[in-house]
């Protein structure tokens, strides 16, 4: 018997072959308007919409078009068993995506490793991206600082111990809040099925340059949030981005760990809005 999904199924795009095959990617489509992609981060169990369904709702409800993809290896898309997941193989499934739907004028909206692939994905592809909305992301430190972070240290340290399902589950993601008690069952329970499902390369270090020395090539704005109690990001990634990108604006958050869009869910919600609607 078919178990039940523990996310809501969306919809799939078959796009362009991805690490040699053809791949499938899983995404919530809501609204009409401008495209705003939101792009999830790394971790047991991720997807678009546990990351994200206290934001992309209100979005659609302020005219744009939500779209919330599980990135591949990630969710409910296609889950390459591949040694290992690079910011190339990311960047290429959005890009799969993206030509799938036939998107134009794009923002890209990406927290962790999603902000990686924002950036990754505009670097390559300039002419596609209006604007980027970043949290914490990753690539504009070097990989080694990552390891370092308590709240990644952590979470490998619970990879290699045995721990399973929800007490695992659990274990990692306590350190990604500044207030743990926003750890709720449900995200617990959203989660801990998906990352039965994983491949070794999603609960493993994956590639994804340092690209601090190419953020001058984005003219595209970009507006972002950062919280100074992050464990898993190191806040100094922050200045590296509004000293290199010309357009860039960036929110320092206290009481804020590494997933600003549950913590701080309606400032998110509101400043998000009003960057898209003003600038």
């Amino acid at each position: 018997m078919t178990q039940p999904s523990p996310i809501p199924i969306g919809h799939f795009a078959d796009i362009a072959p991805v690490a040699g095959a053809a791949q499938r990617i899983h995404y919530h489509d809501q609204g009409e308007g401008e495209v705003v992609i939101f792009l999830h981060g790394a971790g047991g169990g991720a997807s678009g919409y546990s990351n994200f369904k206290g934001n992309y709702p209100v979005f659609a409800q302020a005219g744009y078009r939500s779209i919330v993809p599980d990135l591949l290896g990630f969710g409910l898309s296609s889950k390459p068993d591949i040694p290992m997941y690079d910011l190339d193989f990311f960047v290429a499934g959005v890009k799969g995506l993206v030509d799938a739907l036939g998107l134009k004028n794009i923002t890209l909206l990406g927290n962790s490793l999603g902000g990686a692939v924002a950036l990754g994905y505009a670097l390559a592809y300039p002419q596609e991206v209006s604007r980027l909305i970043l949290m914490a992301p990753g690539g504009v430190e070097d990989l080694q600082t990552y390891l370092d972070m308590p709240g990644i240290a952590n979470m490998f340290a619970i990879y290699k111990s045995g721990k399973t399902g929800a007490e695992a589950m659990r274990a990692v993601m306590t350190m990604q809040l500044f207030d743990p008690t926003l750890l709720t069952d449900a995200i617990i329970a959203e989660r801990a099925p998906i990352a039965a499902l994983q491949t070794q390369a999603a609960r493993s270090v994956m590639k994804v340059p340092n690209m601090t020395d190419r953020l001058h090539e984005l003219q595209c704005p970009i507006y972002g949030f950062w919280g100074v109690n992050d464990q898993f990001n190191p806040v100094g990634g922050a200045m590296k981005i509004l000293q290199n990108a010309p357009q860039a604006r960036l929110q320092l958050l206290n009481r804020c760990g590494h997933w600003v869009q549950v913590e701080h869910q309606e400032l998110f919600n509101r400043s998000c809005i009003d960057f898209l609607q003003h600038g």
